[in-house]
């Protein structure tokens, strides 16, 4: 489980986060969603550590995040960031096992190098497997990316897995496949935690939302609850109408002329 108490988080006098409450446990895809600015990184990055310096705890399955060393943290929690660009042009393969780095001392075992065919074969990548990684498409990349962070954590106990936007700027197919991933590796027991910006795919994917607004939480729950058209009006100043169809099975949201 992870337990978000009471943080706070300033740079210099600007307050980003404001006593954030709020806990996701196995099993769960938790969404956090809200306009730009509302502080959805940089929550995301005091989760996983990659910031620190905050007022308050993260408690990751009974234990201060600060308790943690990175690379012990590293073997059960796995981050895909907004921005995977790399300086070093890398074949498929080696981007995909630079997931295992925190499993082994030296040189990646056969079973590393099994678990990096795992995950380019479910995501449709093992006839890139030799290919540098710009040679690929955006989605191409992504799924790479995603690749690697699978393996990071392949069937680690209590894992974590934290996305920043990880469908931004990629078509419909590609948002797809690595939201029904995620969502398969939440079903599987894995805590998943999510960034997005569109509210419809919040709604579908996610069991509970976090809706933030100017760094604090405006409502937290599941999307039926989170997603009223007063609750997107007052946040995002659109007028929308809500479809609660029973055969959809989430709360659609469409603009309301």
């Amino acid at each position: 489980m992870i337990e978000v108490k009471g943080l706070n988080y300033k740079i210099q006098q600007n307050n980003i986060l404001q006593n954030i409450n709020f806990q996701a446990s196995a099993y769960e895809l938790l969404a956090i969603i809200g306009p730009n600015g509302a502080g959805k990184s940089s929550l995301l990055k005091l989760i996983s550590k990659e910031i620190s310096n905050q007022i308050g705890q993260v408690m990751i399955h009974g234990k201060e995040l600060s308790g943690y060393k990175i690379n012990e943290l590293a073997k059960f929690r796995a981050v895909l960031p907004q921005n995977n660009s790399m300086s070093v042009n890398l074949r498929v393969n080696d981007i995909v096992m630079m997931g295992r780095y925190p499993h082994f001392d030296r040189n990646p075992s056969q079973l590393d190098q099994k678990i990096v065919d795992v995950y380019l074969e479910e995501l449709g990548l093992q006839a890139y497997k030799e290919r540098l990684i710009y040679t690929l498409s955006g989605g191409e990349q992504q799924r790479v990316h995603l690749a690697r962070i699978l393996a990071q954590i392949h069937n680690q106990k209590n894992a974590i897995l934290l996305m920043d936007e990880p469908i931004n700027g990629l078509d419909l197919q590609y948002q797809q496949i690595i939201l029904e991933k995620a969502r398969k590796m939440a079903n599987a027991g894995m805590i998943v935690i999510c960034i997005l910006h569109d509210i419809n795919l919040a709604a579908q994917y996610a069991d509970n939302i976090l809706l933030l607004e100017d760094g604090k939480i405006k409502k937290w729950g599941p999307p039926k609850e989170v997603l009223s058209e007063e609750t997107i009006f007052s946040i995002y100043h659109t007028k929308v109408r809500r479809i609660n169809d029973m055969n959809l099975g989430y709360p659609g949201i469409l603009p309301k002329n």
